[in-house]
């Protein structure tokens, strides 16, 4: 682990701070707005799993210290209606450490986890994340991080995480929630808009210019919802694979490719088994976030570039060489040229809710594209596994919405989520998913799963 441990150095390594800026990115406040108007959240999972006795002593002390940094804060609104957000800090455990009391049955091990995820979570009045352990009849015992999407991504949960670990206790030095007098607030929000106001100028210009080149989009039909899809919330399916290191690289090297380039092949084809692809071209559309966290010290929630990449499923269990290329073009152009909605955010804070869902459909592509996210966490440092001081046996990330709603689902046409990451000798790859029509069940993703593997050469672990 001599590479991790200099790893850690760089992430620790800090420059003194400037005097607190706690002022939320237009991002991070778009995501919390977008989510608020969509009556749903989004939220990381990482689970890790221990087939050894596990120090709960261990736990508790990462539990303690985790609560400072990038996860000890949530996000407060304005008292000006159209004013920017702010962070504020909430050092400490925002909740006690969940510990069963009683061991459950290991085939509710999934069950537990997607207990965890649908435990109270608020960015705003907290708690913005929360653990849990649990011990199974068959010894294993499971450990659940789950955090608020609005208050960190996955490069966030990462160095967070490797922080505390090591030792670390990251202090953001942002005030305490609800300390500053009205007047006082009221007065700072205005002039935070009014500095503002030279970037919003611009960028209602940008945005009529958007209204008229995509007024089909914001005027045009919306696609049908069957009658039976309600208004009941859905626990999205998951399942993980895991396929040996060595194994997938020598296939993608066989296959012309690299890492990411697989990675990207096997969700163009796994969305192509799942029947999400376009109609009018049989191509997989894959957002494929970028992050741009290098240190600690880039404290925004979400850091992420989206790069939008056209997948034709046909060829790439054969050859990958032309998807590498498209991917590296796709990542090029997504940092040189940025996307004209994202472009737009400087409008958020005027944006009424209404808005704000068409403005998340318009970027995202829900109504007509067939989105698939497809997020990669490359290397991720082996330390990630000492969460009680001692390396679990395995690990992985899933990213959920919670709260979400079937005639949602039904209205954006689906979805499906691919998040991988290279932990020790084994490649992760987490799978959510849900297809109007199918059967939206675990045991059929991970078919699926296990079909798409196959057609690849590949054999994993799939659970």
């Amino acid at each position: 682990m001599a590479d991790d441990r200099r790893l850690l150095r760089r992430f620790r390594r800090r420059a003194p701070r400037p005097l607190p800026d706690n002022v939320v990115p237009f991002a991070d406040q778009a995501l919390l707005l977008a989510l608020r108007g969509a009556e749903q959240a989004a939220v990381m999972q990482a689970i890790w799993v221990y087939r050894h006795p596990v120090d709960l002593d261990g736990v508790r002390r990462f539990h303690q210290t985790l609560g400072h940094g990038l996860v000890a804060r949530l996000i407060e609104r304005s008292p000006v209606p159209f004013g920017r957000h702010r962070w504020v800090s909430v050092p400490g455990p925002q909740t006690a450490l969940d510990v069963g009391e009683h061991p459950r049955p290991r085939e509710e091990f999934y069950q537990w986890a997607d207990d965890q995820v649908e435990l109270p979570l608020d960015p705003e009045r907290g708690p913005g994340w929360r653990m849990g352990v649990q011990l199974f009849t068959d010894g294993t015992t499971g450990i659940s991080l789950v955090i608020s999407h609005a208050v960190a991504d996955g490069g966030a949960a990462v160095f967070s995480i490797l922080d505390t670990i090591s030792g670390g206790e990251q202090n953001l030095d942002y005030p305490a929630p609800h300390s500053r007098p009205r007047r006082r607030a009221v007065i700072e929000d205005l002039h935070q808009t009014l500095a503002d106001l030279p970037e919003t100028a611009r960028t209602l210009v940008k945005a009529a210019k958007v209204a008229v080149a995509r007024r089909h989009e914001l005027v045009g039909p919306k696609p049908p919802v069957p009658a039976s899809a309600g208004d009941e919330r859905v626990v999205l399916p998951t399942a993980v694979a895991a396929i040996d290191i060595d194994e997938w690289d020598s296939r993608a090297e066989t296959l012309g490719g690299n890492r990411l380039s697989l990675v990207a092949g096997f969700a163009g084809k796994l969305a192509e088994n799942l029947g999400r692809t376009r109609p009018e071209d049989g191509a997989a559309t894959l957002m494929v976030p970028v992050s741009e966290r290098f240190t600690l010290e880039d404290t925004g929630g979400n850091m992420v570039t989206i790069a939008n990449i056209r997948v034709d499923p046909e060829p790439v269990t054969k050859d990958l060489s032309g998807l590498r290329t498209a991917i590296k073009q796709g990542l090029a152009a997504a940092r040189e040229t940025p996307d004209e909605m994202v472009e737009l955010l400087p409008l958020i804070p005027f944006l009424p809710k209404r808005a704000m869902r068409a403005m998340a459909d318009m970027t995202f592509g829900f109504s007509s594209d067939m989105p698939v996210t497809c997020s990669n966490l490359g290397e991720v440092p082996e330390y990630l596994l000492l969460i009680d001081g001692t390396p679990a046996d395995s690990m992985w990330f899933r990213g959920v919405d919670r709260n979400v709603k079937r005639s949602v689902l039904e209205r954006r046409g689906g979805l499906l989520t691919v998040i991988s990451a290279r932990l020790a000798d084994k490649m992760l790859v987490s799978v959510i998913s849900y297809q109007p029509g199918a059967e939206n069940t675990i045991a059929s993703l991970r078919e699926v799963i296990g079909q798409t593997l196959a057609q690849f050469d590949l054999s994993g672990v799939i659970e």
